[in-house]
């Protein structure tokens, strides 16, 4: 869903002038929060979007003029109510958009280069640039809460812009059943990258599960293999102990943001009490949520998908 700054190298590396604009302050209600961004290329293509088409043509003609003297711009427009109502908003508001040039001047292209090598190696990532463009640089450390948080923003001592570029979500899902056919559709909506873990290839088959990577391993050796980092959620479909304990051993163990485990309530009560037999701690343990996903009456299996999803939505924006 986001690969604007992948989008802006590869134009660049073909020979292409390229210019970034990046929503740095908006109204409370926008479509696109601080850090959206719209690439454009020399001849007028982009990819993107500050605001969901309030501003847009605007915006590319700034970037356009920018590729010609190739300055850093801090655009500010007003949206009327009746332009905001037009893209569904109650009410309309102030946008600021920093336009940079990809180039010596604005942003180097060697920057871009390492920002887009980080992000492939899912390496967390600050991008700092102050709003006049007279000083940019990248950094892992010193925004902690905005990377948990995922939320780009201006601090308000330094005056600078800070883009939080995390990993991509991932969602890892064990037990190839027909709710993780819902949910895998989804998730990937909602911008996550699923993976489907089974080690039953008639359940985890490409035939049930296009577009999708697919691993038909046992789930601990599997999880081990994907890696579970804080941007992983991780949710456990089968009803079986044979294949769930194991998975939740190795998710316990990682920084997985969520873990979510299918059951009724006795169901789970049963899997926490194996889980303190084999010495898992009850504070370790309580990080499950069992029975998976939010309490909203859910009964199909694309219901249940919906519940699950929302909960994971939950855990990542209000934790």
């Amino acid at each position: 869903m986001d690969r604007i700054p992948e989008q802006a190298l590869d134009w660049a590396e073909a020979g292409q002038p390229v210019a970034l604009a990046t929503v740095v302050e908006t109204w409370g209600s926008a479509p696109r929060r601080a850090g959206a961004q719209l690439v454009v290329a020399g001849d007028g293509t982009m990819m993107g979007s500050v605001s969901g088409g309030c501003v847009e043509g605007a915006v590319v003609v700034e970037a356009l003029e920018a590729l010609e003297d190739g300055r850093t711009r801090l655009l500010e427009y007003g949206v009327s109510d009746g332009d905001a109502f037009a893209v569904g908003l109650a009410c309309g508001g102030t946008i600021k958009v920093l336009v940079e040039p990809v180039g010596p001047d604005a942003l180097p292209l060697e920057m871009l280069r390492e920002l887009v090598a980080k992000r492939a190696a899912r390496q967390a990532v600050a991008y700092e640039v102050a709003l006049d463009g007279s000083h940019r640089h990248l950094s892992h450390e010193g925004h902690q809460d905005r990377f948990r948080r995922d939320r780009s923003g201006v601090e308000e001592d330094s005056g600078r812009f800070i883009a939080i570029h995390n990993p991509p979500l991932r969602l890892v899902i064990v037990g190839a059943v027909h709710i993780a056919q819902h949910l895998v559709r989804m998730s990937g909506e909602a911008g996550f990258d699923p993976i489907v873990v089974d080690p039953r290839n008639a359940f985890g088959s490409p035939a049930r599960f296009p577009n999708c990577r697919l691993v038909n391993d046992w789930p601990d050796a599997a999880l081990r293999e994907i890696g579970l980092d804080a941007r992983s959620a991780v949710v456990l479909l089968t009803h079986d102990p044979k294949l769930d304990d194991p998975a939740l051993h190795v998710a316990l163990g990682s920084e997985a943001f969520y873990i979510g485990a299918l059951g009724s309530t006795r169901t789970q009560a049963s899997r926490l009490a194996r889980l303190e037999e084999a010495g898992v701690a009850a504070a370790q343990a309580a990080r499950i949520n069992g029975p998976v996903g939010l309490d909203i009456g859910a009964a199909s299996p694309a219901e249940i998908a919906v519940s699950i999803l929302a909960q994971m939505i939950q855990s990542l924006r209000r934790s």
